[in-house]
């Protein structure tokens, strides 16, 4: 896969809370230094070069504030997460008994 352009990426939050990434990156031939260079992550490609992920995010995302950017060919997205204490959602229930 080669370097992405923002044009050819599609990031979109579905039902919710899941996060979508769509994408297609132009091919390049390797050069001699990268035929020999040992890749640490790569994403799954579906021989067309295109991709696709889906990450299920946390209930405490500020969905309105998420922002990404691609630089030098590499997608960043930064998900903020809502900081502020929620409610305790344990609630007692009374027992209640006939003997």
């Amino acid at each position: 896969m080669g370097r992405l352009k923002k044009e050819k990426i599609k990031v979109q939050v579905e039902e919710g809370n899941l996060l979508v990434i769509k994408g297609e990156g132009i091919k390049e031939e390797a050069n001699d230094k990268e035929k020999n260079s040992v890749w640490h992550v790569a994403e799954r490609g579906t021989g067309k070069e295109e991709f696709s992920r889906e990450i299920e995010l946390p209930e405490n995302v500020k969905l309105d504030q998420i922002n990404a950017h691609v630089e030098k060919g590499v997608l960043t997205i930064l998900v903020p997460k809502d900081s502020t204490p929620k409610p305790n959602k344990v609630r007692n229930i009374n027992i209640t008994s006939k003997l």
